[in-house]
């Protein structure tokens, strides 16, 4: 059979293919306070720039790094670091380096794909090439005038949320990599409901979505580009945090993806909060950090 152009986006195709690491560079500072300075940062992926923010630690040593998925912002309220800068900035306060993209066609970045399904699916292909470029971060910290900060990469981190935490699933499963992963209300249905749940606030309450399915449906088998078919190529130690009042992912998705896991024996930790939203701002945010923090020290604590 030919080649068609969005085969490469198949979980399978993902984990075949080697992601070259690409160079980071840090450019302005965009935020400086006593424990931490945030600067723009860019990479390369597939031949594209993609921008975002990194965090780094004011004091001298040698931290961890956390990669940040974010979940869905609208183009037009976009700016650098909107989903993570709340969480970024705390974990950089605890001694972790965080680097949270952009994604393509938001913030600094190139444009994405013109075709809607492959803009989607470059998603992945931007996250997983930050992956692979992380151990290259040294190398742009050096630059630093006075430099006295060290990422440690032999311990890397993901923290997803919503559709970045989707985003994590797909690249633990591409990856079979150990990567301690949080992961707050994450999009874990199968695709193509993960995203046509959401079209009841479209303006066309997803009538454009439907056709693009449908026509990608023609071409292809959805099930190859569903992460529920896959989770048991996860090989990473995960905790999964969930609020019983999100009116964006229901509880009922993050209390299935935790029983698939343990049933398929994997390292799954689970927490929820009754009354809490899809960002945990009705009082337990300050928890879930903090126990999201000491997941990840505890996990590095094991390398």
């Amino acid at each position: 059979p030919t080649e068609k152009p969005l085969d490469k986006y198949s979980i399978s195709a993902l984990k075949k293919k080697r992601f070259l690491g690409s160079d980071i560079s840090l450019d302005k500072i965009l935020n400086e306070t006593k424990d931490f300075s945030s600067y723009l940062f860019y990479y390369t992926s597939e031949g594209k720039k993609v921008s975002g923010v990194v965090n780094i630690p004011k004091k001298e040593g040698v931290y961890p790094v956390i990669i940040m998925f974010r979940g869905y912002v609208p183009q037009e309220i976009y700016q650098p670091g909107v989903g993570t800068i709340h969480g970024g900035e705390v974990l950089a306060q605890n001694g972790f380096i965080t680097l949270a993209p952009d994604f393509l066609g938001y913030g600094q970045s190139a444009s994405p794909s013109a075709n809607p399904m492959e803009e989607r699916f470059e998603t992945y292909t931007t996250a997983l090439t930050l992956i692979s470029s992380a151990p290259n971060l040294n190398l742009a910290l050096n630059l630093i005038p006075q430099n006295k900060i060290t990422a440690d990469t032999n311990k890397i981190g993901i923290w997803g949320h919503s559709n970045g935490g989707h985003i994590a699933l797909v690249v633990l499963e591409a990856t079979g990599q150990k990567i301690p992963t949080v992961l707050w209300a994450p999009v874990s249905k199968p695709f193509p409901y993960s995203i046509l749940y959401y079209t009841d606030e479209y303006d066309d309450h997803g009538k454009a979505l439907r056709k693009l399915i449908s026509d990608f449906e023609k071409d292809y088998d959805v099930e190859s580009y569903s992460l529920t078919n896959y989770l048991d190529l996860i090989q990473a130690p995960i905790e999964l945090h969930q609020g019983g009042n999100d009116d964006a992912v229901p509880q009922e998705w993050s209390d299935e993806l935790n029983q698939t896991l343990k049933t398929l024996n994997k390292e799954i930790t689970y927490f929820t909060y009754a009354n809490e939203d899809h960002n945990f701002a009705n009082g337990s945010w300050s928890t879930v950090i903090a126990r999201s923090m000491k997941f990840y020290k505890d996990e590095f604590q094991r390398r």
